[in-house]
């Protein structure tokens, strides 16, 4: 069901693209990244309402070998949240008061920092807080992913390595930001591999397309398969006969999103190496490329072996989002 809930985010992911007439005026946000705050009364906390927040927004992150959480949650009582509080960079208010004016859910961006994701419950009693909480987590959960992603954006382009513009416009006719630490280590007429590798880590986007061949050339059972031929084709392992490949191990799963007038199907799974031992998390997008005879694909993946990896596929992650057509990007 935590699964469930976090897949059905599909429409929210636009919401974080507001900005606030003030914002050069506010401080910048304090906490780690994967942080989320809630402000709630300590009865409501260790209430139903309280398990039904940890449930959902610390529920585990798909598609990990071992389990992390989605968010790292605290808490703290309204009477105690001071301004050291409010400039935090994920805020949960839970407000449940009979005299509110208005009941919901509000999404506010760089309200006390910047930048900032707040979210307003607003609710006359526990009962009705716990049944709109119900009905908005998937949003909720996605709302703070997609702000902890545009902060990697927004970091990528302060820092941004432009020489591996060229290639990722040359494969796809967009763009992809950077930022400094990324290499390009492979680069052909349709297949780009760019990596930030450090001794116990790798963070790596692979840049790819293949021809438009039908109707159902976005079904995930193409892309898993068009997927593996080409890494077998451009990423080898360390071994002679060794290549990546998706695992079987668990079923990947595809979802249907929109982000910034831009239509892509969301692939994500386990890579495998065939004939080693090496393996890790995927996340993939697939589109049309502008003329629409092509599929593109941005894939990013990480192999952290002695670290958890949530955080590392975030990072990586977020980069997918940074694409821009060309004739769009600045």
């Amino acid at each position: 069901m935590k699964r469930l809930l976090w897949a059905l985010a599909a429409c929210v992911v636009a919401f974080t693209g507001c900005k606030s007439n003030n914002r050069n005026l506010l401080p910048n946000v304090s906490g780690k990244a994967g942080e989320v705050l809630v402000v709630i009364e300590r009865s409501e906390w260790e209430s139903d309402l309280g398990v039904a927040i940890r449930e959902v927004l610390s529920g585990d992150t798909p598609y990990l070998a071992q389990r992390e959480p989605l968010f790292v949650l605290s808490n703290v009582p309204p009477g105690s949240f001071s301004s050291i509080f409010k400039v935090h960079r994920n805020l949960l208010l839970v407000n449940i008061n009979p005299q509110n004016a208005t009941n919901g859910v509000v999404y506010k961006n760089n309200v006390w920092a910047r930048p900032q994701a707040v979210v307003q419950l607003n609710a006359a009693d526990v009962a009705q807080a716990q049944a709109l909480f119900s009905e908005s987590s998937a949003m909720i959960a996605e709302f703070y992913e997609q702000s902890e992603r545009n902060r990697v954006i927004a970091n990528a382009k302060l820092y941004e390595e432009r020489s591996l513009r060229e290639p990722v416009e040359k494969v796809t006719g967009g763009i992809l930001h950077f930022p400094s630490g990324y290499r390009c280590r492979k680069f052909t007429d349709d297949f780009v591999w760019i990596a930030d590798e450090k001794q116990y880590t790798n963070q790596t986007v692979l840049i790819y397309k293949y021809p438009v061949t039908g109707p159902d050339v976005l079904t995930q059972e193409n892309i898993i398969r068009q997927r593996n031929e080409i890494m077998q084709a451009n990423v080898p392992g360390m071994f002679e006969n060794s290549y990546m490949t998706t695992s079987t191990a668990q079923e990947p799963t595809s979802r249907s999103l929109r982000y910034h007038g831009r239509d892509f199907v969301e692939t994500r799974g386990f890579w495998e190496v065939h004939g080693d031992f090496m393996g890790g998390p995927f996340v993939s997008h697939s589109f049309y490329s502008e003329d629409g005879r092509d599929i593109i694909v941005l894939e990013a993946f990480v192999f952290a072996p002695r670290y958890d990896k949530r955080q590392y596929l975030r990072q990586v992650e977020a980069l997918l989002y940074s694409f821009e057509w060309k004739k769009d990007a600045k």
